[in-house]
């Protein structure tokens, strides 16, 4: 599911090539604070991914509530 989810939210990232061949950025516009900037495009995806990482797990860690993906929620449930 966490892989699932991981690649739902990277296929929703966008991409940009910035000016004067400073490389590109991306970004996913529905989790906050999640972006990247690196010389090429595929650096740059692979950075957006481990931030996209590490914004999983420290919200998990946090208790925040997580936004659904293609219908995918990582959000936790108690079971009692």
């Amino acid at each position: 599911m966490l892989t699932t989810y991981i690649q739902a939210a990277m296929d929703k990232a966008h991409y940009e090539l910035l000016s004067d061949g400073e490389g590109y950025f991306g970004s996913i516009e529905e989790m906050e604070g999640v972006w990247a900037n690196a010389d090429t495009l595929e650096a740059c995806r692979a950075e957006l991914q481990e931030a996209l990482e590490a914004w999983i797990i420290l919200g998990l860690k946090m208790g925040h509530s997580l936004p659904s993906v293609e219908g995918i929620s990582l959000d936790v449930r108690e079971v009692a």
